[in-house]
């Protein structure tokens, strides 16, 4: 019984194929919207988290002031280089600690000149960001202590000033002096606050210091975690230790702030998917609207076939076997616009990535998720018209015109 009525189903969609057509379409639109703005949401969502990731594993940032962002120093005191070196010897489950200080300069090589940043630190700066080596080395201790004249440049400094030569070995003028380039940051791309983590310039912190700044300020301490470390009780450790190296009172308050960037990652990540589940609930609605279309299509059909149904009612059809039939139709018609929904989000999705330069995240929940609920659809809004057929009269379905 449920073979043959799945078959008078199929016969009937391809009798009347545009219409067919025109029926699920509000179905393909409303899956496909659905796993398209969720398959999105997530792929924002990993590129925040991988953005942020490549900031540092497990990184704490510590700076001078009670909040973050431009204004938040309000006169606070700096760091000292001392500050980095304490953290790694008073506080267990420190990987690494590197003091930072920043400048904006314009630099010139090649008859070329580029405004970026010149950071100024040690080489626990490349555990800390997880920064890798295109090409050259590190420093080495001794030009850290001396504050030698040496630098590492970023992929986007590099290709500014030496274009499609590799920059290694080549003069970079900074201010008043001039620097050897010994090394080439691997490229990392664009920072979760849109900067270009590329377009820096790393020094030595006492080079920086002295021929650069001309002061002695760190306005940066970076902190690595080792992994599987509490990060709540060293970021209790560590503020305990810097309150009593920067000699606050109990009552004072710190005059520097902490930022987590698993935290952060988590905090964006949460607001990325609140998004993503408001669109999907948005883009959900048309799914209903293509449950109407149905509907509303099958009445249409009902009417049509009136004598159809009267004549398969008097010749011995059971109501429940005329019901099963233009219920089946009706989820066919739901199902089949939710599998070319399925594949109209795919081709979607992985074009709009793209464009949008997110990655490309399938989720095959969703997209079961959204073809159950639109043959779910199918069932609920081919109901009503189904038991309005098996409920004709023969006699008068019969007489009908």
């Amino acid at each position: 019984m449920l073979l043959n009525a799945l078959l008078l189903a199929l016969r009937s969609i391809k009798r009347n194929l545009l219409r067919s057509f025109l029926t699920i379409l509000g179905i393909v639109i409303g899956v496909s919207a659905v796993i398209t703005m969720v398959t999105l949401g997530k792929g924002a969502t990993q590129a925040v988290q991988n953005q942020i990731s490549s900031l540092g594993t497990n990184l704490l940032m510590v700076r001078t002031g009670q909040r973050m962002g431009p204004g938040g120093g309000g006169g606070a005191p700096s760091f000292k280089e001392a500050d980095a070196e304490a953290i790694v010897a008073q506080i267990g489950g420190v990987a690494a600690a590197a003091p930072e200080g920043r400048t904006s300069v314009t630099v010139v090589a090649n008859g070329r000149n580029w405004s970026t940043s010149v950071t100024g630190s040690t080489n626990a700066w490349f555990d800390t960001g997880n920064w890798k080596l295109a090409s050259g080395r590190k420093f080495e201790d001794s030009e850290v202590q001396a504050g030698s004249a040496v630098c590492v440049i970023g992929e986007t400094v590099r290709r500014e000033l030496y274009g499609a030569t590799r920059g290694l070995g080549e003069q970079l003028r900074i201010k008043q002096f001039s620097c050897d380039v010994v090394g080439v940051l691997a490229s990392k791309g664009q920072a979760a606050m849109g900067g270009d983590q590329d377009d820096t310039v790393l020094v030595p912190l006492h080079t920086l210091q002295r021929r650069v700044t001309g002061n002695q300020r760190v306005g940066t301490l970076l902190v690595s975690m080792e992994d599987g470390t509490d990060s709540t009780r060293l970021k209790a450790s560590l503020r305990q230790l810097l309150r009593e190296r920067r000699k606050l009172a109990e009552g004072d308050d710190d005059n520097f702030n902490i930022l987590d960037t698993q935290q952060l990652a988590e905090t964006l990540s949460g607001t990325t998917q609140v998004m993503t589940t408001l669109l999907g609930a948005v883009a959900a609605v048309s799914l209903l609207v293509g449950g109407i279309g149905i509907m509303n299509i099958m009445l249409v059909s009902v009417t049509e076939r009136t004598r159809e149904i009267g004549l398969r009612l008097a010749i011995g059809a059971l109501e429940r076997e005329v019901l099963l039939q233009f219920l089946i139709e009706a989820v066919v018609l739901a199902a089949l616009g939710g599998v070319v929904g399925i594949v109209v989000a795919t081709g979607a999705s992985i074009v709009l990535a793209g464009v949008m330069k997110v990655p490309y995240v399938f989720d095959p929940a969703i997209n079961v998720l959204s073809f159950v609920f639109s043959a779910a659809i199918g069932v609920l809004f081919g109901y009503f018209p189904a038991k309005r057929a098996a409920k004709l009269d023969p006699i008068e379905a019969l007489r009908h015109e």
